[in-house]
């Protein structure tokens, strides 16, 4: 008898449960939300890449020959044209060697002429059958080793006064000298661990940034290829370090042909003119790219929900339910809006903030902007 009374209660417990149930999601409020038609328009979006300020020509000034620094012809940051005498290395031994190897020349000269007599002689004295093919050959042997001697003597010659030469270190182009890590006095070598100094070209100066794989590769099947797609790149902007935009504008030249391996990125240069000399070799800075879309939908980043990736956003039909929408967007996004390429169309209305509050379903009440 228990048990049926027991089981009555609980059925009437359930129904009274799943009838408040049902009550409350009924009698559950419609919420006020920012609501949009949706329209196309012209929009540009901006991206940003961190960046490293080149020169079109940084050269490392390296000593040809090992010696002590005698003079410091040129000061740190002052402009040099090419031919301009930077250091001056000691000369004096590079000076004997180049006398000794002249003095040697002179002497293997005074060797091949003794050679050339004793040949002379010989030569007459085999055609007058004095001497047999024997002493004429020998004679020949040593003429042709004096000559050979020349030569060589010519080379050292040659090989030491370049050396000579390569103690007065000139610059190789027009620029600005960098850093003088080394004073009179020091020793230096080719194998120097740093440079005598650097000679930076920056009339012009090299910009270089890094975009990822998959951007590099929508562009070249946009433009066709990469140099299409170079050629198409609008002008770039660049911020400087202290947050303020640079007054010229830079065009992209190249991107490199290989992805790094380890980061997924392309290297891409860009070139920007500097007049007034306000770019360094070797400052960082910020390059601004503009994208422009023509006629194109833009909402939101409030009316958009993102889950994983995927993007949805909450139509609004005529009864004021909202009803979820995946929407596919471009790859660019200026952290305010999204450029919309599919999922929605002119004249929809969407939710146009706090969508993320929102249950597929609800009902809302549209509070148009």
């Amino acid at each position: 008898m228990k048990k049926p009374a027991l089981f009555v209660t609980l059925a009437l417990v359930t129904i009274l449960s799943s009838c408040g149930g049902k009550q409350q999601q009924q009698q559950m409020p419609s919420a006020n939300f920012e609501t949009m038609t949706v329209s196309t328009q012209d929009v540009t979006m901006t991206t940003k890449y961190s960046a490293t300020i080149r020169g079109c020509q940084d050269i490392d000034i390296v000593p040809q020959v090992s010696g002590t620094l005698t003079k410091l012809c040129v000061t740190e940051g002052q402009k040099v044209s090419a031919g301009q005498t930077l250091f001056i290395i000691d000369q004096v031994p590079f000076q004997a060697a180049l006398n000794t190897a002249q003095a040697s020349l002179e002497s293997a000269k005074a060797q091949l002429a003794t050679s050339q007599l004793n040949y002379d002689s010989k030569k007459t004295l085999y055609d007058q059958n004095v001497i047999s093919d024997f002493d004429l050959q020998t004679a020949h042997n040593a003429l042709l080793t004096a000559k050979a001697q020349i030569a060589q003597c010519e080379a050292q010659v040659v090989n030491a006064r370049n050396n000579l030469s390569y103690t007065v270190v000139k610059s190789p182009s027009n620029g600005v000298v960098g850093t003088l890590p080394y004073r009179q006095g020091a020793l230096v070598s080719p194998n120097i661990q740093q440079p005598l100094t650097t000679v930076s070209d920056n009339n012009q100066m090299y910009v270089y940034f890094s975009i990822n794989e998959a951007q590099f590769l929508n562009m070249t099947r946009q433009s066709g290829s990469s140099e299409a797609a170079i050629s198409a790149m609008p002008p770039v902007k660049l911020l400087l370090v202290d947050g303020s935009e640079y007054q010229y504008s830079g065009k992209v030249e190249s991107v490199s042909g290989v992805v790094d391996r380890s980061t997924g990125t392309v290297q891409v240069r860009a070139v920007f003119e500097n007049p007034e000399k306000l770019l360094h070799s070797g400052s960082t800075g910020t390059v601004i790219i503009p994208t422009t879309y023509k006629d194109k939908i833009v909402i939101p980043t409030t009316a958009v929900v993102q889950v994983q990736d995927k993007f949805k956003v909450y139509l609004v039909d005529k009864d004021n339910i909202a009803h979820e929408q995946l929407v596919t967007t471009e790859s660019l996004s200026n952290g305010k809006e999204y450029v919309v390429s599919d999922g929605l169309k002119t004249g929809d209305l969407i939710v146009a903030s706090g969508a993320g509050m929102l249950r597929d379903g609800q009902n809302v009440k549209p509070n148009k902007e």
